[in-house]
This record gives C-alpha cells, structure tokens and sequence, in this order.
C-alpha cells in the first residue's frame, strides 16, 4: 500500500471518527437543551407559609424553590387579598394555614393550568403596606413577603380605586414612595370616639366586695358614655362592643384603627390590695410604668388574651420607620393632652385617687396613630367606689365629665387643624 492510499484510508477513517463525535456532541447538546427546557417548564415548588402578628398588623411569608411569577388584587364583600402564582405546585401543611390576627380565612388551592391561588380574608378592611418578592439569603430559593394592617373601610376602598396601578406587581412600591404618599384624605371625616368596655365573655375582669363583676359596670358605663357623646350630634361614637363578648386585646386596637379613631376610651374598673385606695385615674401608654401600681394594673389588663384559653406571643417587631415613629410621638402628644383634660374634668364631679394622671404598658393602648387613654372608673375592692359604680346618679355624671372633655379636646383639635 502506498503512502497516498494510507494516507486516503487514514482521512476516511478520521472522518467517520470525527462525524461521531460531532453527532455525540449534539445529542449532548440537544439532551442538555431539553433538560434545561424542561427544568424551566416544570412548576415551581410553594414548600412553606408562616404568618406573624396581630390584628392589627401582620406578615405573611411564603417559600418557593424558584422565582415565582405573581399576580395579586383586592376583593370587596369580604375583605379579601388574592394572590395567583403561575405554574405553581403547592407542597404546604394544611395545618400551616390556620388563620390568625388580621386574617380571619387562608385559603389556597390549585385553579387550573399550573396557576395555584392563596386567598386573604381580613377581620375588616386592611392595607397592603407591601409585597415583595424576595431571593433568600442563602441562595435556596425565593419568598414572598407580604405585610398587611388595620386599615378603614374609606382606605380600602381608595386602594380598589388605584388597583390598576398595582395589580400584576411581583415587587411593591419602593419606600419612599410608600411614605411619600401619606393618608387619603378624608375632607368630610367626624370626629370620631371607639369607647372600650374592658373585658367581657369569658374574661370576667375584677370582682368586687359584694360580687360586681367589672365587664357588666363597663359595658353599663360605656353605654351611657357613647348616648350622651351621640346625642350631642357633631361625633361618630362607636364601642369595640356593645354585648357580653370577649375580645382580644389588639382586636380592640383594631377596631379603632378601622373607624379611623380620633380617639380611644378604655373603660375599666379594677381591684386592688392596697386598704383606702379609692377614686378614678386615667392612664396613658408608656414603656416604663409611671408607678409600681400602674404596672401591676397594666400586667392585669394585659393578661386578658389568656382568658380565652391561649396565649398571645409578641411577635411584632420593634418598628424603625422614622415617619411611624414620628406618628407614635404626635400620637403620645395628643393622648398626654386629652388625659390632662380628662383629669380636670374629674375633678369637679368625682373623687379621684392622689396623682389621677398615670401611664404603664397598656397593650390596648398602642395603637401608633389613635390617640388613647385607660379610664380606671373606681375601685372594686373599695365598698364605696363598688356602690358609686352601679349608681345611675354618679355613672351619669362621670359621663357626662368625659363628655365634656371630649367636647374640649375635638374643639382644640379642630383648631389645630385650622391653624385657628
């Protein structure tokens, strides 16, 4: 054989080598393109949801192995956020979705065509401070973190209103534009009073001497608080509750948030052990108890949650936001100002304890936007303050003293709001 013809054999024999590798290589190709392909058709992983908070404010997170594809809108009748994920499979405990806080109903469920749909059912309406979608941290996947709040009826409906400028949104608004836009204005609002029977249901509240029980004198008290303050006609008066019902402590709050609250009146009257102590104090919010007996009052009323067989843990964080701080500030202001006013109203019609004016940790105080006070009508424990609460007579003009300072207060509010 000569060289020509080896070398001819050779190019025919590397050719056929040649030839099958590149058909190796573009089955490797095409098998590696279809799995790519296919890993991108397969519907992404939802494999956690946990909510935190309260019936004011709550988050709701969600985990998925993927990046979801999103789209969320509000529903009036009830309240409700709808959040569709495309091409989604769900892999969540069932027990993980038992409705909490803010959100009375959770319900989630596949819609057909690998489009899967979480449901939110508020207590009342809420806003939508945020929804984002989120890498995790470490790399594993990705989140959808939403934080709701108490929110009013006129509020919600204004978000319905802008629902265009929202709906089919995978990440929220930016922060400042968040706060840049601030409240809805409400030009024909009332001023507005929640009065807060305290207790109720199971959650008798303190005992006196001779077997009054707290929640009857406070819904009694409330009640004829709320006609005296209506028949004056220039409020809207609403109660947190107007039965025999237990509520839980930031249900309260949240009612008053929902009304759009000028103002909150918690009415209690409670025992304590200290002999002779009697009369009627008003307190005020803050982080350290003005006194040891404000504090042992504030960790009574606070206990009211277990009431109902559960107990509440704290799991709102600490808010940084320095326009909600300045809100909490004015807020203070506004409660400090009118409890001030309470107390000289008081004064001319009941007895009152030494040093009436006090603040502690009241849970039910804490609303960062409606200004609030504990009205402690008397004391239980005490035989006298016990008789002057069921006396028709001595309620009337307890009443009417608060009225009047609601009067005070309204007007002086209404004239800072006029520069007047």
């Amino acid at each position: 054989m000569g060289l020509a013809d080896f070398t001819d054999k050779g190019c025919r024999v590397g050719g056929r080598i040649l030839g099958a590798l590149c058909l190796l290589l573009l089955v490797a190709i095409s098998q590696g393109f279809f799995s790519i392909a296919n890993a991108a058709d397969a519907p992404l992983v939802a494999k956690g949801y946990k909510m935190a908070g309260d019936a004011t404010k709550m988050r709701i997170v969600m985990d998925f192995d993927r990046e979801p594809d999103i789209k969320w809108f509000l529903l009036r009748g009830p309240n409700r956020l709808v959040i569709d994920l495309a091409n989604t499979r769900l892999a969540i405990d069932a027990k993980d979705l038992k409705p909490r806080g803010l959100v009375k109903g959770v319900r989630l469920g596949a819609l057909g065509d690998g489009v899967s749909r979480l449901i939110l059912t508020g207590k009342g309406p809420f806003a939508v401070d945020k929804l984002d979608v989120l890498k995790n941290e470490d790399g594993t996947g990705y989140r959808i973190a939403i934080d709701m709040s108490a929110a009013s009826e006129r509020e919600f409906d204004a978000a319905l209103a802008n629902q265009a400028l929202t709906t089919g949104s995978t990440v929220s608004t930016d922060k400042g534009g968040r706060v840049g836009t601030g409240p809805v204005s409400n030009p024909g609002h009332r001023f507005t009073v929640v009065i807060d029977p305290g207790h109720g249901g199971v959650d008798g509240g303190a005992e006196g001497l001779n077997g009054t029980i707290e929640k009857n004198v406070t819904l009694a008290f409330a009640t004829e608080l709320r006609d005296k303050l209506a028949a004056i006609g220039k409020y809207d008066v609403f109660m947190t509750r107007d039965t025999d019902e237990y509520l839980r402590l930031d249900d309260r709050v949240r009612i008053a948030r929902q009304h759009e609250a000028d103002l909150l009146i918690s009415i209690h009257a409670d025992t304590i052990s200290v002999k002779g102590i009697r009369g009627a104090t008003v307190y005020t919010v803050s982080d350290k108890a003005s006194d040891p007996q404000a504090q042992a009052l504030a960790d009574r009323e606070n206990l009211s949650d277990q009431f109902a067989g559960m107990v509440i843990k704290d799991d709102n964080k600490e808010v940084t936001d320095i326009l909600i701080d300045l809100i909490r500030r004015e807020t203070h202001t506004f409660s400090m100002s009118f409890a001030h006013t309470l107390v000289g109203q008081l004064s001319t019609s009941v007895g009152l304890i030494n040093n009436p004016q006090r603040s502690a940790g009241f849970k039910v105080l804490k609303a960062p936007d409606v200004p609030s006070v504990l009205v402690e009508l008397g004391y239980l424990s005490n035989a006298k303050d016990e008789a002057q609460l069921l006396n028709a007579e001595w309620r009337g003009k307890a009443a009417q003293s608060i009225t009047n300072a609601v009067a005070l207060f309204a007007s002086a509010k209404a004239g800072a709001r006029t520069g007047g």
